[in-house]
């Protein structure tokens, strides 16, 4: 634990929570009780909304969330009271791919190994509530199925906050009657469930209960949905959500603040944090500084067309991050050397960083490039990305939160500050009420560049369904990989002429979207060859070490 660390109160105290407004986690962790949402002004009065998002990120990430807690804390740094709003980790990267999911170095939200692990508990309240209506589907089912659940249709999958790959087709039900039926079951991880989703979008307990009672939970032989609310489960999923509901307080390595709440991905689901804790943190500071998941056709898409028109935000600025490396990835350079002076794999890579700047400009708000800096970086590459990002009608900086936290941000914030006074409100691509096929269609070919839209005929038959349930008319995220902007991750780059192909699309009723599946995407992760778990490890003394 850092010596420095903040008591929670204090930080809560310089934005203005009162203690009794806070339900203490410990001397550093706090959750913020509903009394604060009511006694804040409501969102026509509330300060600047800055959205962080990246260009298709390398397998190690660039340093998006690392960007975010070191503008917001440059942003106090300049005088402007700011709060950075995050995720919560999930434990199957943190032991998967990236390891810690808290920033980096400078900037760093904190106590990091908390935050990184099991945090408050609101991802195991959500994995148990997920869970509890799984159970309870089997056992309507083993007693009798009054409703005609069709055991072939459930759309329910169980879930649990890890990487196992082993868990993505399974069959339960095994060794006799008094164990239920034998069928084809499969798990998702977590942060895919849409009870996530559900408690992201949920503006307070009575939306989380009626949003949970609409999750549509499988079908009958005849296609009439059957819901959490038929099985008389909301109550005490509502129950076990009860705490996890409310934003959780930390701050940052600098003792300012942030609001950490819900953890959905952004390649299969909506991918930033709650309507909670954004609402709040606006009613609380003059500029709010958030991030959406992966880059700017993922989170960034989700967060205009989606997260703005529920939540009713309007971005004020965004900020794009990219790095050396990841340009000359997409340059076409290999990953051992992207440490290496290579102008002509950097060039090429801009192709993957015009079309990113092409994305959020669409959208009609204000765009900074932050070419978030690393000590191997070569100068002449670095003024030439610059060069290159200023000559597309985009502003761009050198940011190094990791190095120098705030210190390393003041330019950014700076432009930041200005580009965010500007009026601009956001243009969503889509509209609602659009058809399904319209709807993925135009993500596909305006976000992604693609070519052409192939459905199956599964795909078709599920679009079909949702049209003739009166579910067309909600929004539609998009699953697909975040590798690469088309749904194969081996296209790096800006592929051109390529297609897109839906699998599959299923309901999210409770959270208000259809999701279209899209390529190879498993909704429950696998470990690498060398799991960033093999790294971890705790002394006597508790030091840890290989998380961050």
């Amino acid at each position: 634990m850092p010596p420095d660390l903040l008591p929670i109160k204090q930080v809560a105290a310089g934005f203005g929570i009162a203690e009794s407004e806070l339900y203490l986690y410990g001397p550093h962790k706090a959750k913020l009780e509903p009394a604060l949402a009511r006694r804040l002004p409501q969102c026509s009065t509330c300060g600047r909304l800055v959205l962080v998002t990246a260009t298709t990120p390398t397998p190690a990430g660039e340093g998006k969330t690392t960007t975010a807690i070191g503008l917001s804390m440059a942003l106090n740094k300049i005088g402007l009271k700011s709060i950075v709003t995050l995720r919560e980790p999930s434990l199957g990267p943190v032991f998967g791919m990236k390891g810690g999911a808290t920033g980096g170095g400078a900037s760093r939200v904190l106590p990091s190994d908390e935050i990184d692990l099991h945090f408050t508990g609101d991802i195991h309240a959500v994995t148990t509530a997920n869970n509890l209506l799984a159970a309870m589907i089997d056992n309507h089912i083993q007693h009798g199925n009054q409703l005609g659940i069709d055991t072939r249709r459930i759309a329910w999958r169980r879930v649990i906050d890890m990487n196992d790959r082993a868990l993505r087709e399974i069959v339960i039900g095994l060794g006799g009657r008094q164990n239920g039926f034998a069928r084809e079951d499969a798990f998702n991880i977590s942060v895919a469930s849409e009870v996530m989703a559900v408690l992201c979008l949920a503006e307070d307990f009575a939306d989380l209960k009626a949003r949970l009672a609409r999750m549509v939970v499988g079908y009958t032989s005849r296609s009439k949905p059957v819901t959490a609310a038929d099985l008389r489960a909301v109550g005490s999923m509502a129950l076990l959500l009860k705490d996890a509901i409310k934003p959780n307080l930390v701050q940052t390595s600098e003792g300012t603040p942030a609001i950490i709440h819900g953890g959905p991905f952004a390649n299969i689901a909506h991918g930033t944090n709650s309507l909670q804790a954004i609402r709040l943190a606006q009613a609380l500071s003059e500029i709010t500084v958030t991030e959406a998941g992966f880059a700017s056709e993922l989170g960034g898409e989700k967060f205009m067309d989606f997260v703005c028109q529920v939540g009713k935000f309007n971005v004020d600025a965004v900020v794009l991050v990219t790095t050396l490396r990841a340009l000359k990835y997409h340059g076409g350079a290999g990953r051992e050397s992207l440490a290496e002076k290579n102008l002509e794999a950097l060039i090429k890579g801009f192709d993957n960083l015009d079309k990113h700047i092409q994305n959020m400009q669409s959208f009609g708000v204000p765009l900074i490039v932050a070419l978030n800096y690393f000590p191997d970086n070569d100068p002449e590459e670095l003024e030439l990305t610059l060069k290159h990002v200023r000559a597309k009608n985009a502003k761009a900086v050198i940011s190094d939160p990791y190095n120098k936290g705030s210190q390393g941000c003041l330019e950014l914030a700076r432009e930041v500050d200005a580009a965010s006074r500007t009026g601009a409100v956001v243009k969503p691509i889509y509209q609602p009420e659009w058809t399904i096929g319209r709807k993925i269609e135009t993500i596909a070919t305006r976000m992604y560049g693609a070519a052409r839209i192939n459905y199956t005929r599964q795909a078709r038959k599920d679009i079909d369904l949702l049209n003739k349930l009166g579910y067309g008319g909600l929004h539609v995220i998009i699953a697909k990989t975040p590798s690469s902007l088309s749904d194969d991750p081996r296209a790096i780059g800006r592929p051109v002429n390529f297609d897109v192909d839906v699998d599959r699309v299923f309901l999210s009723a409770g959270a208000g979207f259809v999701v279209a599946v899209c390529g190879e995407i498993m909704l429950m992760p696998g470990l690498p060859t060398e799991p960033a778990a093999q790294n971890i490890d705790i002394d006597q003394e508790g030091n840890i070490t290989g998380l961050f």
